[in-house]
Order: structure tokens, then C-alpha cells, then sequence
């Protein structure tokens, strides 16, 4: 296929014949007998695996995880988007574990950007969540809808409605409302929404509030009709499928608009928190939302005690000095080093950085094994790339320095260190 290729691989294991070395048993019919027994043993499993599909639909979800993440540089120069830790998990792994919790025991990624990464991570991740993976290749951009045809032989195999989410998308996850609300309604299509303070910035959606029947979308209105927009999660029921051609397609500009034309696309509001995490200024913003969401829900996770304000996620092996204070709005990633009297709140520090005596930091996201000097400050959204080390007593104002650079002199102004 032009476009893109599947592959798969499963942490779901079917029943199989014995494989391991023995002899066989001595004698003609005892042969036939062993013989008949191993193809009976495969046809028991092959039976299994039929009428678990036929009476216990798996269910799937597809995540478009393809994209450069341009927005988010420094950091996806190093790894790709879904795989940026956040709030110490990668982002992808935040949205494949509610999945699981939800019941989705098939997850299809469209790959494409640092392909070969996110297939190392989530084979390691699969056996453990104990679900089947798929990968699909994009060979060149699709858009928004385009990955769904390229992944179509891997979502009709049954007629179980499927998840979509983009992969920059942090909340509360409702998929468990979403299947019930979308089977409700019987249509091919469901969207999240989330309401928004300033819905002139947005494309927003009209839709029926009792019903949840879409009419419209508006791109930016200068006049109100709506403050609820796309929250990039949807689930659709197989035969929207049809609706999509393997070429680049925008999901949002061209399907969309179509299905809530002839009444086949439906609207959920989403109750709880929602942030696209896609650029470091709502990356912060959604981690101080995240934080709040545990504090609520499961505060024994987060770090109290003397030096810690407010909501405070710290990895058990990271290593943090006398007299410091850390908060509110923190994390701390695995093997983190903060020496003594480091002042930081609403930052995330990635795995293996290190921060030295005294140095002060509000509003930073510091990469992987990077190196923050004694008696710096750094501030406004100051992101460093991996392995990035900043000298001695420097001020780093909302500066974004790319992967292996060494700062030496001060960034009063915010630019882009190369």
C-alpha cells in the first residue's frame, strides 16, 4: 500500500501446541494418536479465539501519534511528543492506561515521526498492560482522517464502535461515558467537547444541549453561538469508515462537517479538567491541572513535608538537598539531583537533570540530563532541551535552548538558543 503499512504485535497470547524438543513416542498408532492430539489442542484454541470475538468484542482505539510535535521543541527534537514524560509517564501512556481501565484491549498508533522509538516503548509497555498493539505507518502525511483509512482492515473486524484521540490531549478521560452516550444516541459519530473562557480564539461547535445533536461548526466567531470546542477525543461506530478515502484528509474540515449535516455526529460535554499539552507554555498549565486532579483523587502520590508547597510529584530515586522548597506545581522525574537551597515551583525537572545550590526556577521545563548551574535563575517558560548545561550565577529569561548546547552568558530576552 502506497500510503502506509500495518504491523502488529500482541501481548495477548493464543492457545498453541506444545512447542518445546521431545521425542516422540515410539510405535505408528501411538505417532497418529500424539499427532492427532496437538491438532486437536490447535483447533481448541483457534475455537477460543472465534467465540471470544463473536461474544466478547474486543474493543479499540486508534491514537494519531504521527506528528512532528513542532510545538513542543526543544523536547521533540529528542524523542517524539507522545513519549515526553509528563508528570513522570509519558504522555501516550497516560491515555493507553484509561483505554485499558475502560475495557480497550487493541490500540492502533499511526506512526510515523521516530516510528521505531515509539514501537521499543510500547512493546515493553504492552506484555505488562497485557493488550494487543498495532502500528501503522504513515509513508507520507495523511492529515487528521487519512490514518483512520490507512488503519480500516484493523478497526471493522467487528461491528464495536472505536476510539480516536489526538495524542497531546491531557483530562479526566471519560471513555467510559463516551460508549455509553454514543450507544445511546445509535448515530456513527461522538465528539468531546470542552468549554472554553474565549471561544473567539477557537472553532467552536453548535450542537442541540439536551439532545447532543451537532448542527455547525464556526471557526473563530466574532459574535457568540457557542464557548464549547473539539477536546480531540471521539468515538466513531465502523461504518463512518466509509465516509474517508486513503489520501490526506482533514478530519475537522471535511468529515465532520458532513456527518453533522445529514445527523450522524453527536456532542459530549466533558465534566473535569482538559488541556492540549502540544506547546510548554499549556504543558505547564496542564500539569498544575493534573496535579490538582491528583490531589483530589489519590493525594497519598504527592510529596508533603517540610520544604513542599501545594501539589508535589517527586520519582522515589530522585535526590533533593537541605533547605530546599520545592512548590507548588512541581515535578520531579527519576534521578533528579537538587542540591542545597534550590527554590522551584510550577516546573517540571525530567529524568536526570541535575540543579545545583541555590538556583532559583519558576515556570521551566528542564530536559533530560540537562545541568542548571549554582545561583541561576531561570523563568517565563524557559524550556532546555536534553543534555543542555547552563553555567554559574546566569539569569535565563524564556529562552528555548535546543539538545547539547552549553549556556554561558546570560538570556535576558526570550529566544532560541541553536
Amino acid at each position: 500500500m502506497a500510503a502506509g503499512e500495518v504491523m502488529t504485535f500482541t501481548g495477548l497470547h493464543e492457545a498453541e501446541a506444545p512447542t518445546r524438543s521431545t521425542s516422540l513416542p515410539s510405535g505408528s498408532v501411538t505417532v497418529r494418536l500424539y499427532l492427532s492430539y496437538l491438532m486437536l489442542l490447535r483447533r481448541l484454541g483457534s475455537l477460543r479465539l472465534q467465540l471470544t470475538a463473536t461474544f466478547f468484542p474486543i474493543m479499540k482505539a486508534l491514537i494519531l501519534v504521527g506528528g512532528y510535535g513542532t510545538r513542543l521543541r526543544p523536547l521533540t527534537l529528542s524523542v517524539p511528543k507522545p513519549l515526553v514524560e509528563f508528570c513522570n509517564k509519558p504522555i501516550l501512556l497516560h491515555q493507553v492506561e484509561a483505554l485499558v481501565k475502560a475495557g480497550v484491549r487493541h490500540v492502533v498508533l499511526a506512526v510515523s515521526y521516530m516510528s521505531d522509538l515509539l514501537e521499543r516503548e510500547m512493546k515493553a509497555q504492552e506484555q505488562r498492560l497485557g493488550i494487543k498493539i498495532s502500528l501503522s505507518h504513515e509513508k507520507e502525511p495523511l492529515g487528521t482522517a487519512g490514518p483512520l483509512a490507512l488503519a480500516r482492515e484493523l478497526l471493522t473486524d467487528s461491528d464495536e464502535p472505536f476510539f480516536v484521540l489526538n495524542s497531546d490531549v491531557i483530562c479526566d478521560f471519560p471513555f467510559e461515558d463516551m460508549l455509553k452516550f454514543h450507544k445511546n444516541h445509535g448515530k456513527e459519530g461522538t465528539i468531546v467537547v470542552t468549554k472554553v473562557e474565549e471561544p473567539s480564539k477557537y472553532g467552536v461547535v453548535v450542537y442541540e444541549g439536551e439532545t447532543g445533536r451537532i448542527h455547525r461548526f464556526v471557526e473563530k466567531p466574532q459574535v457568540f453561538v457557542s464557548n464549547k470546542i473539539n477536546a480531540g477525543m471521539y468515538i466513531f461506530s465502523p461504518s463512518m469508515l466509509r465516509r474517508i478515502q486513503l489520501r490526506p484528509t482533514s478530519i475537522e474540515k471535511e468529515i465532520f462537517p458532513v456527518m453533522a449535516e445529514e445527523g450522524q455526529l453527536y456532542a459530549m460535554e466533558l465534566q473535569g479538567f482538559w488541556m492540549d499539552i502540544g506547546q510548554p507554555k499549556d504543558f505547564l498549565t496542564g500539569m498544575c491541572m493534573y496535579l490538582q486532579s491528583v490531589r483530589q483523587n489519590a493525594p497519598e502520590r504527592l510529596r508533603t513535608g517540610p520544604g513542599f508547597l501545594g501539589n508535589v510529584l517527586v520519582d522515589p530515586t530522585a535526590v533533593i538537598g537541605e533547605n530546599c522548597t520545592i512548590g507548588p506545581n512541581v515535578t520531579i522525574g527519576a534521578g533528579v539531583v537538587l542540591e542545597d537551597g534550590v527554590r522551584i515551583k510550577r516546573c517540571t525537572v525530567l529524568k536526570g537533570a541535575h540543579i545545583r545550590s541555590h538556583s532559583w526556577l519558576e515556570s521551566c521545563i528542564v530536559g533530560w540530563s540537562s545541568s542548571v548551574g549554582q545561583w541561576v535563575r531561570m523563568e517565563n517558560v524557559s524550556v532546555l532541551g536534553e543534555d543542555v548545561i547552563v553555567s554559574d550565577e546566569l539569569y535565563i529569561n524564556g529562552a528555548n535552548v535546543l539538545p547539547h548546547k552549553s549556556i554561558t552568558d546570560s538570556v535576558p530576552e526570550p529566544r532560541i538558543i541553536m
